[in-house]
Formats: C-alpha cells, sequence, structure tokens
C-alpha cells in the first residue's frame, strides 16, 4: 500500500516552510539592528569629525564571508547584501555621499558607483575628474569614483597627475572597483578607481599606485629595472611625456601596501620624491575567492 500526498498535506508543508522563513527573517532582522548598535559604538570610540570610510576593512570582511561561505547561495550575492550594509551603517556615522566621473552617459561609472555606494548613498556626476576631484576635496563629497588610467588619454583625463601635487587636503586612491567578479550580464564592465581625502586603508592584499617624475629620456625598460632592483614587485605602469613638459611622469602599480615611509622609495633616484598616490584591496573572485 502506498502512501501519496494530498494537496492539504503539501500545503501544510509549505506553509510550514514558510513559517521557518520568517523566523529565518526576523532572526537576521535582530542581528542587523544589533550590528547597526555596534556600529555606533565603534563611532563614539573614532576620531570626531573622520571621515568613517574603510574600504580595506570592508574587502577584508568580504573575503572572510567568502572562504567560509557553504550551500546552495551563490557567492556571488554575499558582496551585493554586505555592500549595502557597509552603506546603510556607513552613513549612520555622519554625510556619506559619492560623486562620479561619467564623462559619456551611460558608459557604466554611475551604475559601478551604486554597485559599490549602495543605491540609497546620494551620488552626483561630472563629465570631468577635476570636478568630481574637487568636491571630495572641499568636503562635499565623501568619494569620488573616476575612470582607471590609460596609457593614451588626454592630459585632462590623466586625473592622478594631479595628486602628485600633494595639495591639502591630501587626496588619495582608496578602492579599485569592480571588487567582485564574474560580471553578471547586463552589470558594468567598466573599470574604475574610488579617491578620497583619507589615507589608504589596509586589507590582507593590497596593491598600491606611485607616482614619479623622470626625465624626459627615461624608457620604460630603465624604469621597470630601478624599480625592480629597490625591491618593487611592478604590475602595469604608465609613462607620460607630455608636449612642452619638461618631465616625464609615471603612474606605477605595485604589490602591497607601501606607504611613503617605505625605504625602497629612497632607492629611486627621481627628480622629485616619489609620491605614494593610495593603495586598493585587491578585487575577488566571488565564486573562488
Amino acid at each position: 500500500m502506498s502512501i501519496t500526498s494530498t494537496p492539504t498535506d503539501l500545503q501544510e508543508a509549505l506553509d510550514g516552510l514558510r513559517a521557518e522563513l520568517d523566523r529565518l527573517d526576523d532572526d537576521m532582522h535582530d542581528l542587523l539592528m544589533r550590528r547597526a548598535e555596534v556600529v555606533t559604538r565603534v563611532a563614539a570610540l573614532g576620531a570626531k569629525g573622520r571621515v568613517a570610510l574603510r574600504p580595506g576593512r570592508e574587502a577584508d570582511i568580504i573575503r572572510r564571508l567568502l572562504r567560509r561561505h557553504q550551500g546552495p547561495l551563490p557567492k556571488r550575492v554575499l558582496p551585493r547584501i554586505w555592500r549595502e550594509l557597509f552603506a546603510g551603517t556607513t552613513a549612520m556615522q555622519g554625510p556619506y555621499s559619492a560623486t562620479v566621473c561619467e564623462v559619456q552617459p551611460g558608459s557604466g561609472y554611475v551604475a559601478i558607483a551604486r554597485e559599490h555606494f549602495g543605491v540609497a548613498t546620494p551620488l552626483r556626476t561630472h563629465r570631468s575628474p577635476a570636478q568630481a576631484i574637487a568636491e571630495v576635496s572641499r568636503g562635499s563629497a565623501t568619494a569620488a569614483v573616476l575612470p582607471m588610467p590609460a596609457e593614451d588619454e588626454a592630459a585632462a583625463a590623466a586625473w592622478w597627475t594631479a595628486l602628485l601635487q600633494r595639495d591639502a587636503p591630501r587626496i588619495h586612491v582608496v578602492a579599485r572597483l569592480p571588487f567582485w567578479s564574474p560580471r553578471a550580464e547586463g552589470a558594468p564592465q567598466v573599470r574604475a578607481l574610488v579617491v578620497a581625502a583619507v589615507a589608504p586603508d589596509r586589507s590582507v592584499h593590497d596593491r598600491s599606485l606611485i607616482g614619479l617624475e623622470l626625465p624626459l629620456e627615461m624608457s620604460r625598460a630603465r624604469l621597470a629595472a630601478a624599480l625592480t632592483e629597490a625591491g618593487f614587485s611592478v604590475g602595469g605602469s604608465i609613462l607620460r611625456r607630455d608636449p612642452n613638459d619638461p618631465m616625464a611622469l609615471a603612474l606605477i602599480d605595485i604589490d602591497g601596501h607601501v606607504t611613503e615611509s617605505d625605504p625602497r622609495l629612497a632607492a629611486l633616484a627621481t627628480q622629485r620624491p616619489p609620491v605614494v598616490l593610495g593603495s586598493y584591496a585587491v578585487p575577488v573572485d566571488g565564486e573562488t575567492p
């Protein structure tokens, strides 16, 4: 004799599972409220007036969660959830907004900024990187999302050259976007850097950007050799020789979290002391961290 489930049995089972989901939602909500309470206590212990921006710590939290994750929920969902959580709790600690350089409307920079800073965070857009950086400099924006530097970009687009001046307040690169991959269909495909008027926040796996002023005759090969001899592990580099400029400018991407007290910088024979433009947490693969 076989026993088959009746429509009533199936409905009762479904109702029971939905009730369990409701209880789990309540439990998660309780934890979110408790987390917010801890954030307020952390903020109370922090320096008054300090920008509550910790991209390195946020990156490490996401990396840790991806490593411990199990079960059928796709890993790529975790960064999306926690980015919204970070945005909400950062906004609890003071004014929080971002500005975006999107030269061509719809090119993806606003979308990638929303992905990182959350759907409820105020965003303003500008057509030039200088305008976006100016907002950060005067304190009307917490951070700016800027296009990734390119070798062949026009002088006006090479926003990183302005950071070589060390103007006050110091603007640093603090993050790279997108932080996770693979990119889903319809997701913004652009790459960007985030700058803010805070020192870079160290994570467990960083890369740094340094800017150099060099003699015009300096070749890329000689530059690479000098960096390697100084002890740096070099990734990419950009070398600019603008018309009527007596110096060449270089942007170097190197492994690790580098500060301007790093003794390796003194080993570089440059016209002026090297400038650490910032660092960023190395992006992760949302499926295989």
